[in-house]
């Protein structure tokens, strides 16, 4: 299986890239970012908890996201592959995330990791938040406050990954096709 975390700030355009890897390489998308709106629109026993840490541009706790992760895991455990969108987001998340994996015989073939200037990422989101109606991405502070938490708590992630030998990164500017070339050209890296 290919197993790939794909990487980046928000707005980096790893939901877009996503679904041209699906389309390309037959993989299931797991967007945590979706699964935790998805989670919010059922009005479930946690969404209101979800939807405030949302809202405010902080991390939904680990176990939350762990708990709904591990159940997709085991749906598509005879897939092609898994494009993991963010998660993990932080070392104790992909922990868990190998983990989750092994108990399944499976494991991540690599990070690819999109990367952008903050300029960009912020200009991204703003103009998404025009037509997504995701509140997170209509407010300059939130948008910006985002971005300093994935750079805290996130970004060192690609450590982790780095130390495996499964960090591939990938210049996340330019026109949609030619980023998806270069993911492409990053993934034959990838040790299934």
């Amino acid at each position: 299986m290919l197993n790939i975390v794909l990487f980046g700030a928000p707005g980096a355009g790893k939901g877009t890239q996503a679904d041209k890897l699906v389309e390309k390489y037959d993989l299931v998308h797991l967007s945590t970012g979706d699964m935790l709106r998805s989670e919010v629109a059922r009005q479930s026993a946690r969404s209101a908890a979800i939807k405030q840490l949302i809202d405010k541009g902080q991390l939904v706790p680990d176990s939350m996201v762990a708990e709904m992760v591990a159940e997709k895991i085991g749906e598509h455990r005879h897939s092609n592959g898994i494009i993991f969108d963010g998660f993990p987001r932080t070392i104790p998340q992909a922990e868990m995330l190998d983990a989750m994996l092994a108990e399944q015989g499976l494991h991540v073939c690599g990070m690819v990791a999109l990367n952008a200037p903050e300029d960009e990422l912020v200009r991204r989101l703003l103009e998404r938040g025009k037509y997504s109606g995701r509140d997170d991405d209509r407010d300059d502070d939130v948008v910006r406050r985002r971005i300093a938490v994935y750079h805290e708590k996130t970004a060192p992630l690609m450590d982790y990954y780095k130390a495996q030998a499964k960090y591939l990164p990938v210049v996340g500017v330019g026109g949609i096709d030619e980023i998806f070339a270069n993911l492409c050209a990053a993934i034959k890296h990838c040790k299934p």
